[in-house]
């Protein structure tokens, strides 16, 4: 199949690269090296929806130690033309400009629009959206301060890193009291959303929970694209009008 020919686009979230035990982390990596594989083979872009990596932090002079497999195999797809877009999720805390200059990679934050074969997405991680969820609007305003971001950066690699570990642990704990809302919060968003626009696919992540749900007006999908932490592999596909979530 030519470059011209590819026509599918794929999409991950919640891979949390880095927070678990070492066999964990190998076998994490063999398993995108395998999807990574099917999309060079098929697609023509990769979504990544936020918490890709369990922490990030960009820093003038140097790379954090323990993605560079990860950095590698992204370096990889975009030499195989693959078109690779980065958005940030809550654990992402700074991207900086080290994917889009040095990988070739576009980074993002928030809530964004895309079309692909006539169809409308909204993609997003899902930190922050809708009502409540006061913690992550706050942890977020904190941890991409400007004024902050130019603090952390005078500290030793080390320490700074130390203390983007220490946030990574306090954004995963915060949990909302009632559970319900905040498995639902997402869906909810989803839904208030297609009230006021059109659009086919609002996919996300965040929450953990994977589904695709058809949303009230009959005809648009709220899809969220679960988590690689809890021994599944779960990735979206839209191809040829359809999207699915699929296991490696």
């Amino acid at each position: 199949m030519t470059i011209s020919e590819k026509r599918a686009i794929y999409f991950i979230s919640d891979l949390h690269i880095g927070l678990q035990d070492e066999k964990s982390e190998q076998l994490k990596m063999e398993n995108l090296e395998r999807l990574f594989a099917i999309i060079k083979a098929d697609g023509r872009s990769l979504y990544m929806l936020g918490d890709i990596m369990d922490y990030w932090m960009e820093f003038r002079h140097l790379i954090p130690k323990g993605f560079t497999r990860f950095l590698c195999l992204l370096a990889d797809l975009v030499r195989h033309n693959i078109e690779v877009v980065y958005v940030a999720g809550n654990h992402d805390f700074y991207l900086g400009r080290y994917f889009d200059d040095e990988l070739g990679i576009k980074s993002l934050y928030g809530v964004h629009e895309l079309y692909h074969d006539g169809r409308k997405f909204i993609v997003a991680h899902g930190d922050g959206l809708g009502k409540g969820d006061w913690g992550y609007k706050l942890f977020t305003r904190m941890v991409r301060n400007r004024f902050n971001l130019a603090l952390l950066s005078g500290f030793h690699p080390d320490l700074a890193i130390g203390l983007m570990k220490m946030l990574s642990q306090f954004s995963r704990k915060h949990k909302h009291d009632d559970p319900v809302f905040a498995i639902n919060r997402l869906l909810q968003v989803a839904e208030s959303m297609v009230a006021e626009k059109e659009f086919d696919y609002f996919v996300c992540g965040h929450n953990h929970v994977k589904e695709i749900t058809e949303l009230s007006n009959g005809t648009s999908q709220y899809v969220n694209l679960g988590t690689w932490i809890d021994g599944t592999l779960p990735y979206g596909v839209f191809d040829k009008g359809l999207f699915q979530l699929r296991e490696l």
